[in-house]
């Protein structure tokens, strides 16, 4: 085993942030390994740092329904016998999971983290004690929160985007126009903007619908004459 201090990598972030002292989170952990023995060291682990184990997985089929079930805060995933056996444990959980997943490594294996990258795993760990696998979690959840804002915003932008291309092919106006017309109809019936433009999506989308008729489907958004 490398006996150097842990190593954790947040994947594709190369720095990471320093958390606040006295912010640490009461947690609901899943854990999965293939090797039961390094199941229970790791369950002690966690225990003695205050977070709950909520569930202690071995078995492929079994860790997807657990994960759906339990919802955890976090999931760490040891690297047993098999590495193949430890990604698709990760699949499963990535699948069912609204947490980072979090891969333990007793070595580097550059190969292997790769893998796990590519099925969702948000972070990686390289061996270490209790107090360091704490600060490798505070951080990995600090960056999942920020990804998933990330994400919230991304997804607010393209519906916008998408309405406002609605708008334009509806009354043959330029894309400025139309976020104007947006704009304008969220302010003056208070309602927030990305708001208005699900409602034209929506709108536009039940248009599409075979059976439906007449105009009246259409987003409440006109160009004035």
């Amino acid at each position: 085993m490398d006996d150097r201090p842990l190593r954790a990598g947040v994947l594709e972030e190369p720095e990471r942030p320093k958390m606040v002292e006295g912010e640490r989170q009461h947690l609901r952990v899943l854990i999965a390994n293939e090797r039961r023995d390094r199941l229970e060291l790791l369950a002690q682990v966690v225990a003695g740092l205050g977070h709950d184990v909520i569930a202690r997985e071995i078995y492929v089929k079994e860790v997807g329904p657990a994960t759906e079930r339990e919802r955890p805060d976090v999931a760490l995933v040891g690297l047993g016998l098999s590495s193949e056996h430890a990604l698709e444990l990760i699949t499963e959980i990535v699948r069912e999971a609204s947490c980072p997943v979090i891969a333990l490594l007793s070595a580097k294996d550059p190969t292997y983290v790769r893998e796990a990258a590519k099925r969702g795993v948000f972070a990686y760990i390289v061996d270490g004690d209790a107090d360091e696998l704490q600060s490798a979690i505070d951080i990995t959840l600090q960056r999942f929160a920020e990804y998933q804002s990330l994400q919230g915003a991304f997804g607010r932008r393209a519906l916008i985007e998408q309405a406002k291309g609605i708008l334009m092919e509806r009354h043959a106006i330029d894309a400025d126009r139309a976020f104007e017309l947006l704009r304008n109809h969220s302010q003056h019936n208070g309602r927030k903007l990305v708001d208005i433009a699900q409602a034209i999506v929506d709108s536009h989308l039940l248009l599409l619908v075979p059976g439906a008729t007449g105009a009246g489907a259409a987003a409440p958004i006109t160009e004035p004459q």
